[in-house]
């Protein structure tokens, strides 16, 4: 009986002690991946491997222990998943030298030839709306640099594309629902290959760009832009590519004059009076004139003054951006062939609407009150407003397709009403009445136009010694004649005094000219 109760305090003492070690060896192996010490990732790598090969060591040890004893417990779950790490540890691949694909700069770095672009043409900036814009031009040089004596080159070509991405597409992560391309205009500037001396060859370019295009953008629904690519393709080696994206804007002329909006509150009989301009621009503030009217009534049973009075006023500019999201050929419901052709199309987009707000701020002082009395009580405010500083916007935009951005302004006031005796304004008592008075005007965001003359109507350029006009000619010459073609020639500016003496026009195709040599011609008729 005495031997069993010393075996089982024994066994029951070597239980407890490995459970203790396999608690201190399941601390060691975590410590490395402790994510306290980033600095110490060398060391505390180096000591894994140590720790692995005295854990293995005593790993050997314990089991060996604990199979002599029979009345050892079973390993602790903690020492299993020591043995997992340390068997993934040490059973770790890695393939230091193998490189899977090529970067997009290696593939299109030729080391024969080079591809670069210089743009001649202003700023590309549409004057005036869709429908009387008449365009920009674009033009500039493309430089083929060949650094080899006779390399040859089978193609040289150019595209400007407008690129359509739907930022909400018709089906999501499908590329043709989200990507639209459309080509403006293809240039092909090695119609054959072609042998190609060492230096740099310049090759032009020039497109016009119709009005009717919409500009460039970057909304919450879709992105537009103008993308120019181009590429050499060589016999022998890599392409050349080049791409460069193009800023194309939208400049409206803005009116002479501020408009001019009456707005009534009714059941109220205030009445607000605002001058603000219709065309705004990103940069820089825009004045907003207010004046309230009737804010102020008479009631001569108690012989007392209502006033609305302007607690708070504050301006927000709403952006608003529609587009119609297109679907692709493989996405596109199926509708029956009977329906009409317009029906269809319009089925075949989702159209989105977005509304943010690009600019706000409240107001609590800052106006002029006048409560003398009934009739010439009012409020006035001159305010300035504009764009935030770090917010995105996109200009008004008005395309084909259905894609349109919008801007207004709105105003919101809070007035509440009070209540004084005749002729002593200042016994103001509140009635708790309150209202919120809110104007929206349409406004315009456009960019500056700069000069603000569009291709066609400039000017061109003027030469020197060249009369305003082209030189007069007389009567019909027989060449043939004797006296030949010399005796009849006269100077240009004989010619133009007698344009100015003599106004009468002569019959027929005949211009005026001067009395010398109208006698040289009767003379030499004789």
């Amino acid at each position: 009986m005495p031997h069993r109760v010393t075996n089982f305090l024994r066994s029951s003492t070597n239980s407890l002690e490995n459970q203790v070690s396999n608690l201190k060896k399941a601390a060691i192996i975590r410590r490395p991946h402790s994510p306290s010490r980033p600095g110490r990732n060398s060391r505390s790598s180096e000591r894994v491997f140590s720790y692995a090969s005295s854990i293995e060591e005593e790993i050997d040890t314990s089991n060996n222990r604990s199979e002599t004893n029979l009345h050892a417990s079973a390993p602790s779950p903690v020492l299993k998943m020591a043995d997992t790490v340390v068997a993934e540890h040490h059973h770790r691949l890695s393939f230091p030298g193998l490189h899977l694909g090529r970067s997009s700069k290696e593939a299109h770095t030729n080391p024969h030839m080079s591809v670069d672009m210089k743009i001649e043409s202003p700023p590309i900036v549409f004057y005036g709306n869709a429908e009387e814009s008449s365009g920009a031009l674009v033009s500039g040089q493309l430089f083929l640099d060949i650094k080899e004596d006779n390399y040859d080159v089978d193609s040289f070509t150019a595209t400007l594309n407008i690129h359509v991405a739907q930022k909400r597409p018709f089906t999501v992560h499908c590329t043709e629902c989200t990507n639209q391309y459309t080509e403006i205009v293809k240039w092909d500037f090695l119609p054959q290959p072609l042998s190609m001396t060492k230096g740099v060859h310049a090759f032009p370019f020039s497109v016009l760009l119709g009005g009717h295009l919409p500009a460039s953008m970057d909304g919450p629904l879709m992105s537009i832009a103008y993308e120019f690519k181009t590429e050499a393709i060589p016999k022998d080696g890599l392409p050349v590519k080049l791409e460069k994206v193009f800023d194309v804007k939208r400049s409206l002329p803005p009116p002479e004059l501020p408009h001019h909006s009456v707005r009534v509150f009714p059941p109220t009989n205030i009445k607000a009076s605002v001058h603000y301009p219709q065309v705004i621009h990103p940069i820089g503030t825009n004045t907003l004139t207010l004046r309230m009217d009737g804010i102020a009534k008479l009631n001569p049973k108690v012989n007392t003054i209502e006033y609305w009075k302007l607690k708070k006023l504050t301006w927000r500019l709403e952006e608003t951006a529609k587009t119609v999201a297109p679907s692709c050929e493989k996405h596109a419901p199926k509708e029956p062939k009977d329906q009409p052709q317009e029906a269809q199309q319009a089925k075949k987009g989702v159209q989105r609407t977005d509304t943010r707000i690009i600019g706000e701020k409240t107001l609590f002082s800052g106006w002029k009150s006048n409560y003398s009395g009934a009739d010439d009580s009012s409020v006035e405010i001159e305010l300035e407003y504009a764009l935030g500083k770090h917010n995105k916007y996109t200009c008004d935009t008005k395309a084909q397709d259905g894609s349109e951005v919008t801007h207004q302004l709105m105003i919101e006031m809070v007035v509440s009403q009070e209540w004084a005796p005749v002729g002593k304004p200042s016994l103001v008592t509140q009635t708790g009445i309150g209202r919120i008075l809110r104007m929206h005007f349409s406004t315009v965001l456009t960019e500056r136009g700069g000069i603000g003359i569009s291709w066609d109507n400039e000017a061109p350029p003027i030469y020197q010694d060249v009369p305003p006009s082209p030189p007069a000619y007389s009567e019909d010459i027989d060449i043939d004649s004797n006296d030949g073609i010399s005796e009849h020639i006269e100077p240009l500016d004989a010619a133009r005094s007698s344009v100015e003496g003599r106004g009468t026009p002569i019959e027929g195709r005949r211009t005026p000219v001067s009395a010398s040599a109208s006698a040289s011609v009767s003379a030499a008729s004789e």
